[in-house]
């Protein structure tokens, strides 16, 4: 059912766009190959559903705001609303650790986007993976960390081509790039 539902979110942010409709298809029609890797990767990301969707949601536009990318930013804040994050979480982002609008497990899904885009990564990836294991399950765990991963992977891929937001997320709070404490 998450599938299902889940992809009825893609299917609506994707309807929604307005503007630069084509950028990335673009690019990545000249490389048929990573045309296909990338729509099969995206494919299996969205039907892998151990994970509670928010959660997955929360850590993509977290990464999405370290990195900066306002294509994924303008997804991600569409795909928030869709699974039902508030317009606080939304806005919160570049302050979770303080902020009450988030769980502890929430928080602990923050702090692990985070730990994953910084480069070098300067938290303690360990102390993290072991704290979410006592309310995740492995399975889960893996699909957070292969989703936080890819979102990295695309936002930066993104970023160098160009790929300009479409107004999926337009009359909505969307999360804002944020700048990375290095």
């Amino acid at each position: 059912m998450r599938a299902i539902t889940r992809t009825r979110h893609y299917a609506r942010a994707l309807a929604d766009a307005r503007r630069h409709r084509t950028d990335l298809l673009g690019w990545l029609i000249r490389r048929p190959w990573l045309l296909i890797g990338t729509g099969t990767y995206e494919t299996a990301l969205l039907l892998s559903n151990r994970l509670d969707p928010r959660l997955k949601e929360l850590a993509e536009l977290k990464t999405a705001g370290l990195i900066g990318c306002e294509f994924c930013l303008d997804i991600g804040s569409a795909l928030a609303h869709s699974s039902g994050l508030t317009e606080r979480q939304i806005t919160d982002l570049s302050t979770y650790s303080t902020s009450d609008a988030y769980t502890d497990q929430e928080k602990l899904v923050l702090a692990l986007a985070e730990a994953m885009t910084r480069t070098p990564a300067t938290l303690d990836l360990e102390d993290l993976r072991t704290r979410l294991l006592t309310s995740l399950s492995k399975t889960q765990y893996a699909e957070l960390t292969a989703a936080i991963a890819w979102e990295n992977q695309r936002a930066r891929l993104n970023q160098a081509l160009g790929v300009r937001p479409t107004g999926m997320a337009d009359g909505m709070t969307c999360a804002l790039p944020q700048r990375p404490e290095y």
